[in-house]
């Protein structure tokens, strides 16, 4: 066995190839044929290589091949497309043998498929034009002559040695995540497959080979996808002249990183190219020789690419043949592999891939986006690959105008809204708060005297005052004088307060509405502001949305029609009013005539105060934070009468599920301050799987762009871009931090608000959201969700609320618990079945409840240093002592292998040099010695002799 055979003999010992390396090749042949030339061409091809009629053995602790208890003979059986799913799946014993299949399928008495079918240890894709050139030659009559020996034996210590330093100087790892379209997962052992066949415009660029344009074009398309970094494993042959023509696998898969999208095409492949020809010089020795750690699997990278040219098909004497060249052996090997038949007929790729991962229909469409990058280059090899088109037009028209076909008539502002509810309902109740009661008309005579007091149009006024009905009537007094207003919370702290009005400089602070300060010369806002909200700055200087009347209005005519308002509903208003979404509780309600309850004497973390007067009011919309939501349910919230809304952080899908349970309607919707309020909406179905933030609403345009600006297609991650009505005029006199956040739309008219937000598009239209750019973090070169630890962290029964943040360069977690909490060594179990070792936090703290910002959003910032809850042992790399007769003995076998003196108990086995090759032999040593056995893949769970060892003592 040569080292690539090895490493395929290693990984089907592991148990996690399932059919990946099993292989096919499909004659159809239509005729008279000669049934018994057929079986002796066969028998002549097996001879000519015995490979085929081969089995594994192990010699002392390492494999060989060994002549197969029986012979490869052709056998008959009816034709079905069951027939040859099943061949092609049926397991091979290695041990026994033989690794090779000829079966004859007949359909009528002159067609029949001649299925060949062949475990990769003997056959790669080079052997497919072997076989079938020796086969046609036998059944013409033609004598095969014997090969001579191949000599393809292990590369020397020289070539070893020059591959491991060149890798160790690439620095590339062989893991890697991948973002496809629609990817959910990437399995570490293969799953049941799909193969889909694409043709492909075949492009010849001068001074490349064509497969060099072929992969430089893969390269972009996963580089536009947001692949950069990402390595793609490149099936290179290592035939010398010696093996040329010998049946076998002789292709070695070695990685080569995705480079970013930039600069142009034709400089791309020029560099990609030159990582081939270093990649070409180290092709003998395969990766896992050089590089301990890795583990069994298919596939060394989550993307793979294998390429060949062939001839024309073989003639089959008095036959009409017809070659099947990617029949598909049912199990993907990784995320995706695109295997590429370049022949005279023009080139095919087989995208193979597991459909409960990556969907067919995804597949399909990366299908189409390579043939779109192909086309593209053909026309232009010069052109900028950050902005190839990567979308055929027809779904590029889909992402960028059918899913933000949201016009609607633009509606008056704010105040006239109002005068007309108040015109056709002066007498009904329309503010709510504690035992004051307030009409229609009450309200519009106590807003009409205010705002007589009130500077006018370009003015700001601050108002200073808490939650309740004079809030209300002084905000609405300010923009029926015309000015805008700009909320100060009284409870935020006066160092906040002051930065605040600092800024903002307002013509007057509302602080009640019986006294009126004078009005002064204050700093202006453009004409037709309605308000000006403040959020928190980067640089801890709060900066000022500036929101206008169209704005504001479009808000409401679009969550109208996304709720379905209308007379006689009653909205709790139970925001802050620092906290943007407070508007859409205050107004809504008063502009679809409906009722306005305001708590203003509780917060939010008040849960069975607000529960009951919820009950109380019988209120039929309640908006929350996620966070606030977990608090009212907490607290035995039921309201199957309430639409509820959630927003301002995400929604986990759990959380969804109860909400959903206790509500008549659930509505997720999203949207930053600087594009008012709300932009986008969905409803939430019952026992939801997944949470979406739906469609964008009325007047309003979303998109998901590259780095680059350009739109990406539905399933690929990228920022969100929200355009349209709801967009704000921007930062308060900051002209420079405007500019960088709101950009000119090149798909419309308009501005750009560039939210910073991951989101991406369903194949259905619907947005999902993936937390915010800056919620990333990077643990040990492991790109880590914060959000996506807490989300499993909290499928734990034992777990009511989850946190996760990054301490010290370690990820701390955080718990609320439902009853007694979870131990650490159980959270670790529990998040290492679902998550990279890297992204389970290596310190635990218990709480009573997690902090929240006055806003209702979990505080990060607020989370207590961590108590050290450690989830494994420190690592100790001396010896313990030798009174243990099970440790030493595998100290010992430890030592031969590995070739050192001394080995501590919690030495890592890959730390110390350790391979493939070497867990193949320690492993062989335990069963010799011990009589125990220890399965491959166990190693890299528990690489130390002390692990090991407690393995042992706790298998029966």
């Amino acid at each position: 066995m040569n080292p690539i055979m090895h490493g395929v003999w290693f990984t089907e010992q592991a148990q996690v190839a399932g059919t990946a390396y099993h292989m096919a090749l499909g004659v159809r042949l239509d005729g008279d044929l000669d049934r018994h030339a057929l079986g002796e061409a066969c028998a002549a091809v097996v001879a000519r290589h015995p490979m085929l009629s081969s089995a594994v053995t192990l010699a002392g602790d390492l494999p060989e091949l060994v002549p197969a208890a029986e012979k490869v003979t052709l056998t008959d059986a009816a034709y079905s497309e069951q027939r040859v799913r099943e061949e092609i799946a049926r397991p091979y014993d290695l041990a026994r043998g033989p690794l090779a299949r000829f079966l004859l399928l007949r359909e009528t008495p002159t067609r029949h498929l001649l299925l060949f079918t062949a475990h990769h240890l003997v056959f790669d894709g080079m052997s497919k034009d072997l076989l079938l050139a020796d086969l046609a030659a036998a059944y013409a009559g033609t004598e095969l002559a014997p090969l001579p020996a191949a000599t393809d034996g292990a590369p020397g210590e020289q070539a070893v040695a020059a591959a491991r330093a060149y890798w160790t100087d690439q620095a590339v790892s062989p893991g890697g995540e991948v973002v496809l379209p629609d990817l959910t997962g990437v399995p570490i052992a293969a799953e049941p497959g799909h193969a889909m066949e694409v043709e492909l415009p075949t492009v010849d660029v001068a001074g490349f080979t064509r497969f060099e344009v072929l992969l430089a074009a893969i390269h972009v398309l996963l580089a536009r996808y947001g692949n950069t970094g990402l390595p793609v494993a490149i099936g290179l042959s290592t035939r010398t002249e010696h093996t040329a023509r010998h049946i076998g696998l002789h292709v070695n898969e070695l990685p080569v990183t995705v480079a970013p999208a930039a600069g142009r095409f034709r400089d791309y492949a020029t560099a990609l190219r030159s990582r081939l020809r270093d990649l070409y010089r180290h092709r003998a020795v395969p990766l896992a020789q050089v590089s301990g750690g890795l583990r069994a699997a298919p596939s060394l990278t989550a993307v793979s690419v294998g390429y060949r040219r062939r001839g024309p098909a073989p003639e089959f004497p008095g036959l009409a043949a017809e070659v099947q060249w990617a029949l598909f052996g049912g199990s993907a090997r990784n995320a995706l592999h695109l295997q590429f038949v370049d022949g005279p007929d023009g080139l095919i790729a087989s995208l193979q891939h597991d459909p409960a991962r990556l969907p067919v229909a995804a597949a399909r469409r990366i299908g189409e986006h390579l043939r779109t990058v192909l086309t593209a280059v053909a026309a232009d090899p010069d052109a900028d690959v950050a902005t190839l088109p990567i979308m055929p037009a027809a779904e590029a028209d889909t992402v960028l105008h059918r899913w933000n076909d949201t016009a609607r008539p633009r509606r008056e502002s704010l105040v006239r809204l109002l005068a007309t509810q108040t015109g056709l309902h002066p007498d009904e109740t329309a503010v709510v708060d504690g035992d004051v009661r307030l009409s229609y008309a009450e309200l519009d005579r106590a807003v009409t005297a205010l705002a007589a007091r009130l500077p006018g149009e370009g003015a700001l006024v601050a108002v200073r005052l808490p939650r309740g009905w004079q809030a209300l009537v002084a905000m609405l007094a300010v923009l029926r004088a015309g000015a805008a207003y700009v909320p100060v919370d009284p409870s935020y702290p006066q160092a906040r307060q002051e930065l605040i009005l600092a800024d903002a400089d307002p013509a007057l602070i509302l602080e009640g509405l019986d006294a009126v300060p004078q009005a002064r010369p204050g700093g202006a806002v453009p004409a037709g502001t309605a308000y000006v909200m403040y959020t928190s700055g980067t640089t801890g200087r709060p900066k000022g949305v500036v929101v206008p009347h169209s704005a504001l209005a479009n808000l409401l005519l679009g969550m109208a029609e996304a709720v379905g308002s209308r007379p006689g509903d009653r909205w709790l208003g139970l925001t802050p009013l620092s906290f943007d979404i407070s508007g859409l509780e205050l107004f809504l309600p008063l502009v679809t005539g409906g009722r306005l309850v305001i708590a203003s004497d509780l917060s939010a973390l008040e849960g069975r105060a607000v529960a009951a007067l919820i009950e109380r009011e019988g209120v039929t919309h309640v908006q929350a934070t996620p966070s606030g939501w977990q608090v009212l349910l907490e607290a035995g919230f039921d309201g199957p009468a309430v639409t509820a809304l959630a927003g301002g952080e995400a929604l986990p899908p759990d959380l969804a599920r109860r909400l959903r349970a206790r509500t008549a309607r659930l509505i997720n919707v999203y949207g930053p301050t600087e594009t008012t309020i709300w932009s986008t909406a969905d409803e939430i179905p019952d026992q939801p799987d997944t949470v979406t933030i739906g469609r964008p609403i009325a007047n309003t345009r979303t998109y998901v762009l590259d780095p680059a600006g350009r739109p990406l297609p539905a399933g690929v991650w990228g920022e969100l871009c929200i355009g349209g009505d709801g967009v704000a005029d921007g930062y308060l006199r900051r002209p420079d931090l405007t500019a960088e956040r709101f950009v000119p739309d090149p798909f419309g008219p308009g501005r750009l608000y560039r939210t910073g937000d991951r989101c991406r598009w369903s194949a259905d239209g619907r947005l999902v959201y993936g937390g915010r750019d800056d919620g990333q973090v990077k643990i040990r070169g492991h790109r880590v969700e914060l959000e996506e630890i807490e989300a499993h962290l909290r499928e734990h029964p034992g777990v009511a609320q989850a946190a996760v943040t990054l301490r010290g360069g370690e990820l701390a977690g955080y718990l609320v618990p439902r009853d007694t909490a979870p131990d650490a060594a159980e959270l670790r179990r529990h998040l290492g079945q679902r998550l990279p070792a890297a992204t389970v936090p290596t310190s635990w703290t218990v709480l009573d409840r997690l902090p929240l910002t006055p806003s209702g959003k979990l505080d990060r910032a607020a989370l207590p240093e961590p108590v050290l809850s450690r989830t494994a042992a420190p690592v100790r790399d001396t010896r313990a002592s030798g009174d243990d007769e099970l440790v030493e003995t595998l100290r010992a076998i430890w030592q031969e292998v590995l070739s050192v003196e001394d080995v501590g108990d919690d030495e890592d086995l890959f730390d110390l040099g350790g391979h493939s090759l070497t867990i193949t032999r320690i492993s062989v040593r335990i069963t010799q010695q011990l009589g125990r056995d220890v399965p491959l893949d166990v190693f890299f769970d528990t690489p130390t002799i002390a692990e090991i060892a407690q393995y042992l003592r706790e298998q029966p």
